[in-house]
């Protein structure tokens, strides 16, 4: 067992395994914008800016839309762990896919190749559905509900998280943009696979966290559950196969029928879980201070997931990218975000600690609503810079790594706090899926922050001040409901 000064071998062994699944997600996503507005000689799809974010917004909208069913799946059968293990798998061969896309751009017609692409995104959303809200509870399996080292333990997590952020962009954003689009892709598969094993080489570290419903004991995975593991796997990537070849085949009228009864058949069953799985007062109340924190996560996150869209786009177009005779590359400005987490993270994860020693700590609440006004900051200095390319003149890069900087300092508020959060206030038994529930706002998030820029054209409203004074309201209101929310938490900080 762990004393209560030092953190469990785990963490590290999470840490590391979450820092590769990152390097992977986020080496595709500084990708993704590029590559599909790249010209066809290029080796690119040649879309427009809109349908490319259209694209994009789906995509990274739905990747944190199925961790509810990967947090479902893993609470009622499988385990964390073992679904951990199925969603990295079923990721690598989505990277893989990707490259295949990519690699056989002379040897496929259009429709075939751009069905192969959209493949591998299928499997790459369906892959981070299984991971990735199950690493994060078995992360908090490993403190009480009040333990100080909590919010610690998990902006350690976070750095983990944001170093592989850091490798992806620099390594297969890098392959992908300067020698071949197929390579960073490559590179992004290399990476998840490495992830899976090294959590593989280290799992007895989990000590009993992470297993399977009524197994107890210390143990790792054998033969049996990795034959499991492996089936379960392949069943994820023909099922995403089957699902988009009919889909291909339907009439637009049809899938958008789908589509509506799926969602609202998805969030009926995830209620249904959620209301037969909350039991008393306390859990319910604590339930509400979840969904109404998950509704101002989505505001931030409609703002801050720019970063792969508008922004990565305004990098390539409208920054002064050379220095000398080097042009940098304009998936390179996504790093600024994680390198300031890597040094920012350790200082706030001491601050929340000396505070909290000082009685000074912030309630969950309160630090939401300072990420939300730093948001805002972060979308008035964009302002500036946008006008400022609006005149015809090439900015400086210093203008986006301001931005990233601030909107950096309003994450480290609200997302490793959040994560923390749901392992906190959740009822026990349906953590992973509240996890997923959370992930949902990202999900949210992160498809308005795609669809945005084209919906208000149509109203002809400037998308960064929307998006400043939304933050700006969304963080007075949700400090006005903070002392009935810090209530309603029932005990927890």
């Amino acid at each position: 067992m762990t004393t209560k000064q030092s953190h469990p071998k785990a963490l590290y062994t999470l840490f590391a395994t979450e820092m590769w699944e990152r390097f992977s997600y986020y080496g595709m996503r500084a990708l993704l914008t590029l590559y599909l507005t790249a010209e066809l000689v290029n080796g690119g799809f040649g879309l427009g800016r809109e349908e490319s974010l259209a694209i994009y917004g789906i995509f990274t909208g739905l990747v944190y839309l199925t961790p509810i069913l990967g947090g479902w799946v893993a609470d009622k059968f499988l385990g964390k762990r073992k679904t951990v293990y199925i969603g990295g798998m079923v990721m690598a061969v989505g990277q893989f896919l990707l490259a295949a896309s990519a690699f056989l751009a002379n040897s496929l017609d259009p429709a075939t190749r751009l069905f192969l692409f959209n493949f591998g995104l299928g499997v790459l959303i369906i892959g981070n559905g299984f991971f990735k809200p199950n690493i994060s509870t078995i992360v908090g399996d490993f403190y009480d509900d009040n333990d100080p080292r909590k919010d610690s333990a998990f902006n350690i997590f976070y750095m983990g998280i944001n170093l592989g952020a850091i490798l992806g962009p620099f390594i297969a954003g890098t392959l992908g943009e300067k020698v071949f689009w197929g390579w960073g892709y490559f590179a992004a598969g290399v990476g998840m696979i490495i992830g899976v094993l090294w959590m593989k080489a280290r799992e007895a570290s989990l000590e009993d966290k992470g297993l399977p419903p009524g197994v107890t004991g210390d143990q790792v995975l054998q033969g049996k559950d990795w034959m499991q593991i492996i089936m379960y796997a392949l069943g994820l990537i023909i099922g995403t196969l089957l699902i988009m070849t009919v889909w291909h085949i339907l009439p637009d009228s049809v899938t958008k029928i789908i589509t509506i009864v799926g969602f609202i058949a998805g969030i009926g069953g995830l209620g249904y879980i959620i209301f037969k799985g909350t039991n008393g007062a306390d859990e319910w109340s604590r339930m509400v201070v979840i969904l109404v924190l998950a509704f101002f996560n989505i505001a931030f996150w409609a703002g801050f997931e720019q970063a792969g869209g508008t922004f990565n786009l305004f990098a390539k177009d409208n920054t002064d990218r050379m220095i000398g005779n080097w042009e940098i590359p304009a998936s390179f400005f996504q790093n600024i975000n994680p390198f300031a987490i890597l040094i920012l993270a350790p200082l706030f994860s001491v601050m929340w600690l000396k505070l909290d020693k000082m009685k000074l700590n912030p309630r969950t609440p309160v630090k939401f609503a300072l990420g939300l006004f730093l948001g805002a900051l972060a979308f008035f200095i964009m302002i500036q810079a946008s006008n400022l390319a609006a005149t015809g003149v090439k900015v400086s890069p210093m203008w986006l790594v301001v931005v990233y900087i601030v909107l950096t300092l309003g994450e480290l508020m609200l997302s490793p706090i959040g994560l923390s959060m749901i392992t906190k206030l959740a009822p026990t038994k349906l953590v992973s899926v509240v996890m997923g529930l959370w992930m949902a706002s990202f999900a949210a998030g992160n498809y308005f922050a795609a669809m945005l820029e084209s919906i208000l054209h149509k109203f002809d409203l400037p998308l960064y001040p929307f998006l400043m004074w939304v933050m700006i309201g969304s963080g007075v209101i949700l400090l006005l409901l903070s002392p009935l929310l810090n209530k309603a938490m029932k005990g927890i900080h």
